[in-house]
């Protein structure tokens, strides 16, 4: 009896670590509609799963509440639309202090933001500039758990490979400080 009591209950704790493990899986996606997007003016399917993710900052105010960060994703896009004349705002994804991902042009839309890498990755921003301060855990623990749900959805390849922005063109970004904690995530190839 002690036999089997034993083994239910690790079946109980595998289904039960398995359950969090797809509720957790993925963090919370702020929708295009939910921050208040316009629409883009053009869209290009982006293949997946993407072989490269490449980390960026937006310089600029940092934000730290939902409302804060969906007013600075709309400025973001507005700049982006209106000043580079681009169809939509660059980024795969934004990545607020507070911990929330906004959602750019999302996973399966191909994004403006690293030239020749554009065609074969997920382009992430964190909101605000880290040259000289790092992201907050909450936006950091968020990226990690983007990229592990772009994963798991087959929408990264599972050996791809993480750059800062500074490593595929002739840019700062993601910043400095920045920079130097992508360096000791997996994955990272300069």
């Amino acid at each position: 009896m002690p036999a089997l009591f034993a083994s239910t209950m690790s079946r109980l704790l595998a289904l039960l670590s398995v359950s969090c493990a797809v509720i957790h899986g993925c963090p919370t996606i702020v929708t295009r509609a939910q921050w208040g997007a316009k629409n883009p003016t053009c869209r290009s399917r982006l293949t997946t799963p993407v072989p490269n993710v490449i980390i960026h900052h937006t310089e600029g105010a940092f934000c730290n509440s939902r409302a804060t960060c969906s007013a600075q994703v709309r400025n973001i896009q507005s700049f982006h639309m209106k000043s580079q004349h681009w169809c939509d705002i660059g980024y795969n994804f934004l990545i607020g202090e507070n911990g929330l991902v906004y959602e750019g042009r999302g996973w399966t839309t191909l994004g403006v933001h690293a030239a020749s890498y554009n065609s074969k990755s997920s382009g992430i921003s964190f909101i605000g500039s880290f040259t000289k301060r790092v992201p907050s855990n909450a936006a950091l623990n968020a990226a990690k758990s983007l990229i592990a749900c772009g994963v798991s959805k087959n929408f990264i390849k599972g050996n791809y490979a993480l750059k800062g922005h500074r490593n595929v063109m002739t840019t700062s970004c993601p910043g400095d400080s920045l920079y130097r904690v992508i360096q000791r995530w997996p994955h990272f190839k300069p």
